[in-house]
């Protein structure tokens, strides 16, 4: 049975979030600031942390740095608030997926289920041979990149994406395609995910290395 930690100060939601998380099979730890969020991730050693952002005693940001630096765990985001520069810090200190308020309890488990099937399926020994493209070193058994042999730290999302480009490079993938082999998606609702993650990912490792193919997707353009 899964394990989740739900980080949210508003008692309406958390209990709401909580009661469907359990009715869908879940064994779920609750907490409403930020320090008890970060001891409670010590203790029960979550699978997965669905935290809000604005929290008292300190946020979610900061939730997700601490958590992150002791224990990597999947991580998804609360947000009231819908601008990217906000979403892109999220994703920057840690958080593999978001939901923006007012969500459905529908798309909360949905997403939820993606990141965990993502995080358990088995890896095929093939796709643990260490990669080189370019400036890119790429070691999928440690899940370790480094970039003109200096290493850089990505999440387990960001980790996913970028092996999925240097897989495919040269080949322009599609939202819809990036939605369905990084995030085990079959709709396209998603596409800001995806773009998102990609900003981080060329915030991270460079601007040119990722080409937006306008109306179509992303290719990794590396020779």
């Amino acid at each position: 049975m899964s394990r989740i930690l739900v980080v949210e100060d508003e008692p309406t939601i958390a209990r709401a979030v909580v009661d469907r998380l359990v009715a869908e099979g879940f064994a779920v730890e609750l907490a409403g600031d930020g320090p008890t969020a970060v001891e409670r991730a010590r203790t029960c050693e979550p699978h997965l942390i669905v935290l809000d952002v604005m929290l008292p005693g300190f946020d979610g940001l900061e939730v997700c740095r601490r958590v992150q630096a002791e224990r990597p765990v999947p991580v998804l985001m609360l947000t009231a608030r819908d601008d990217e520069t906000d979403l892109l810090v999220g994703l920057g200190v840690g958080a593999d997926d978001y939901v923006t308020k007012p969500f459905s309890m529908r798309e909360l488990v949905a997403r939820i289920r993606a990141v965990l099937r993502r995080v358990e399926r088995p890896v095929p020994d093939a796709a643990l041979a260490p990669l080189r493209v370019g400036p890119l070193e790429l070691d999928p058994r440690a899940r370790r990149v480094r970039r003109d042999g200096r290493e850089v730290h990505l999440t387990p999302t960001e980790f996913d994406l970028l092996a999925c480009l240097i897989r495919n490079r040269g080949m322009v993938l599609t939202r819809a395609v990036l939605l369905e082999q990084v995030w085990d998606w079959v709709d396209a609702s998603g596409t800001r995910v995806v773009d998102s993650h990609v900003k981080a990912l060329r915030r991270k490792l460079g601007q040119e290395l990722i080409r937006t193919v306008h109306g179509v997707g992303y290719s990794l353009e590396i020779a």
